[in-house]
């Protein structure tokens, strides 16, 4: 089997990294940077450091900070508009998973060609301008992957475009940027990345790369999650959790995501509901129905995370893996039931079109999900 490593160009970490900023921008000669953030993060203060070094470093500087939560293709549109027409030579995204998802996309469309196209034939990407991604929450590891999800809302659902044009050729992880984060974003967010790990590594295109990177992630996640949401003083805890969430975005460039992911768009471009959540909700049953073709797998995740297993059989070391998984869901409070959020039975028809459209994903499970499956699945969690 072949397999290949795409990751950001240069990743900086550890204490105080982020004063690699300046130095980037100058080593890249930037004239007019444009930094994509949110009025969330702004309002926060996280930002004021970042935008001082960039704006002492660089001629001409744009802020961009009216990205949407999760940004529809047309939302999109509009920043790379603006940043168009700004000149940008160079994006600097301070932000979240949608806010590092829109920077891709602006460095990566050329002129005369929009978000849609991209949709339609995500080929057509190519680089026009060095990415720098700075992220502020500590899961969706979008700085590390080629992926950029919009949503698309004639079609209520969240669609993925995929391009190694859209790697970042600049990292920044550096904790002083998820020390504020809320404890509910924290958790949500750290579970999107424990859905990563654990996708990656029973994904039918797992592969010795993907499986290096997705079980280190899981084990630092298992063991820090609780303590980065519980304890938000605890600067390691988070520290280790923003690290785990960016192996687990190498481990998505490496293999991918599974069942899961692919259950929960639909979740999030109708009804709305966070990404790590849906992800979340999803985790346990998509675990069970796969746990006959991924035993072994599971086992050895298992093992990973816990010292007892040496006289369980491979399916009681499954079993309990997929125990650790619910429980950590349940500790971080996620609700169990879709109903939370206002989905019925009424609605199964719909999800489960929507989800079984989400075939990029689904072709790398294990276990074949039917759109009978898809139905069971979602049932569980109403």
């Amino acid at each position: 089997m072949e397999y290949c490593l795409k990751i950001p160009g240069i990743v900086y970490a550890g204490t105080d990294s982020l004063k690699k900023l300046s130095s980037v921008l100058k080593e890249n000669k930037v004239t007019r940077a444009a930094v994509l953030t949110d009025a969330g993060i702004v309002k926060s203060g996280i930002t004021k450091r970042p935008i001082e070094d960039i704006t002492n470093a660089v001629g001409q500087v744009a802020v961009f900070d009216r990205l949407a939560a999760e940004p529809t293709a047309d939302q999109v549109q509009a920043v790379v508009d603006e940043c168009r027409e700004f000149g940008a030579d160079f994006i600097v995204a301070i932000g979240g998973g949608s806010v590092m998802d829109t920077a891709k996309l602006v460095s990566v469309l050329p002129p005369g060609l929009t978000v849609r196209d991209l949709l339609e034939d995500s080929s057509k990407a190519v680089k026009q301008m060095k990415t720098l991604m700075i992220p502020t929450t500590a899961g969706t590891g979008a700085e590390a992957t080629p992926n950029a999800i919009v949503a698309v809302p004639e079609k209520e659902l969240k669609v993925g475009i995929v391009n190694e044009a859209m790697v970042a050729d600049y990292v920044i992880l550096d904790v002083s940027m998820v020390e504020k984060l809320p404890p509910k974003i924290a958790a949500s967010t750290g579970l999107d990345a424990l859905a990563h790990a654990i996708e990656c590594f029973t994904s039918k295109k797992a592969n010795p790369i993907s499986d290096t990177f997705a079980l280190r992630a899981l084990e630092m996640i298992m063991m820090n999650l609780e303590a980065a949401c519980g304890e938000p003083a605890d600067l390691h805890a988070r520290e280790q959790i923003l690290l785990a969430s960016f192996y687990a975005g190498v481990a998505i460039t490496a293999s991918g995501t599974t069942a899961v992911h692919a259950l929960s768009y639909p979740l999030g471009g109708k009804y709305h509901i966070p990404h790590g959540v849906s992800n979340a909700i999803m985790l346990a049953p998509v675990m069970r129905f796969n746990e006959p073709d991924c035993r072994e797998l599971l086992a050895a995740a298992y093992d990973r995370i816990a010292d007892d297993g040496a006289a369980m059989t491979e399916e009681e070391k499954s079993g309990n893996l997929i125990k650790k998984l619910c429980r950590m869901v349940e500790v971080l409070e996620i609700p169990a039931s879709l109903s939370v959020y206002g989905v019925s039975r009424d609605d199964l028809d719909v999800l489960v079109d929507a989800g079984m459209q989400v075939q990029r994903l689904l072709v790398n499970n294990r276990r074949t999900v039917t759109e009978e499956d898809a139905r069971k699945l979602y049932l569980e969690v109403l």
